[in-house]
């Protein structure tokens, strides 16, 4: 039988840290319970959320569930509160250390990991020299994070100590660039994601507000211009995130406004972006509003996926492993409003769907082969969620 309680090896080794002293939501306590001895083959999902009134926030942290890589079922086991909107979260290259930015805040949390029982503990934050951190990476070295500064128009880099924390900004570039002409979600520059390509020398941020998608050399901590600079999409378009193919030189980036796809070829010696095709990510005869959310490449590189906010699906690509061109292969119902993100769990049997609006995140299992969704049956009931990050245990 399945039992809540408080976790207090986490919370005493909160309060001993001179930080829980000083910043209160450090001593907030963790709930959660121990996964079973001999349980089956499993992951930890943690899943951010908004928590303000500003954000039409339901959420209350962090939580952390248990998934059966077998059924695909979830189990709560932990939830860590008094955090404002812990929206974007990511973990380290070697797991040891999960990472999240806050909508509306000006600074990203670091957390360590118990790999055995996947609980978190606050470690400090950083600040990220902006406000409305909206996505975050960390770089192939593991000594730097990288952060997109949605309200304020910048990309700024935070160090990362061997321990795992944060140290404040090193360096904020800010974007340049006329706004597109939508009188209301482009008055200004408003970078929606931050993306490494394959081989960690550049980084792509696309850039709702001015159209573009900029892209940056990343070396030693140190963000430059490519000599391209940025491209310029279609105008209103609001490009919002980017994924790369993991082999062949192709980008790819939703965008968010006018809900198409846009597919690019990758120079990866000067980090220059050349559009080939512009698709739509939703079926011909939705005449309804939608916007478009998250994109990503199944590991394979054979499949592309996007969400549609208004729709309210997951919308399947396939890639032409020569030419990069996209093909439909349909929609599929993420089974709640809004869905924000929509991500594959790292063993790439289930893409799992968070709808902000529906409060639920819903999973469906992936074929491999030919890239469809069908629903695995689990709908986990949770508040305002944002974005998942999967631990393989």
């Amino acid at each position: 039988m399945e039992q809540n309680c408080i976790d207090q090896q986490t919370r005493r080794a909160v309060l001993r840290t001179t930080a829980a002293a000083a910043i209160p939501w450090l001593a907030a306590p963790a709930w959660g319970q121990k996964p079973p001895a001999g349980s089956a083959e499993y992951l930890y999902a943690y899943v951010g959320s908004y928590t303000t009134e500003a954000r039409h926030g339901r959420g209350d942290g962090i939580n952390v569930y248990r998934v059966d890589l077998k059924t695909g079922a979830w189990t709560h086991v932990q939830k860590v509160g008094n955090l404002m909107n812990p929206s974007f979260v990511i973990l380290s290259k070697d797991q040891r250390f999960l990472y999240s930015v806050h909508g509306d805040g000006e600074y990203a949390t670091s957390f360590s990991v118990d790999q055995k029982t996947g609980f978190l503990t606050p470690m400090n934050q950083g600040k990220t020299g902006g406000k409305n951190g909206v996505r975050q990476q960390i770089d192939p070295s593991g000594k730097f994070m990288v952060v997109a500064n949605y309200a304020t128009g910048t990309v700024a880099v935070l160090p990362v100590k061997p321990d795992g924390s944060l140290g404040d900004y090193i360096q904020l570039a800010e974007l340049k660039g006329e706004p597109g002409p939508h009188r209301v979600e482009q008055t200004s520059s408003h970078p929606h994601d931050i993306a490494f390509d394959p081989s960690g020398k550049f980084i792509a941020v696309p850039d709702k507000g001015l159209d573009r998608v900029f892209v940056f050399r990343f070396e030693a901590g140190k963000i430059t211009p490519t000599e391209q600079g940025s491209v310029v999409s279609r105008a209103g378009s609001a490009p919002r995130h980017i994924a790369f193919h993991p082999k062949l030189p192709y980008a790819w980036v939703i965008n968010e406004i006018n809900s198409s796809v846009t597919t690019y070829h990758f120079d990866s010696a000067s980090g220059a972006l050349k559009p080939l095709q512009i698709i739509p990510s939703l079926p011909p005869d939705f005449i309804g509003n939608s916007t478009g959310a998250e994109i990503l490449v199944s590991g394979s590189g054979r499949f592309l996926y996007c969400s549609n906010r208004g729709h309210d699906s997951a919308a399947a690509f396939s890639i032409d492993q020569q030419t990069g061109l996209l093909k439909s292969i349909g929609w599929t119902p993420t089974q709640g409003g809004s869905p924000r993100f929509i991500g594959l769990d790292p063993t790439q049997r289930f893409l799992c769907a968070t709808n902000e609006v529906g409060d639920n995140v819903v999973t469906f299992r992936f074929d491999a082969a030919t890239g469809r969704l069908t629903p695995a049956g689990q709908n986990v009931k949770t508040g305002s969620p944002v974005t998942i990050a999967f631990l393989r245990v």
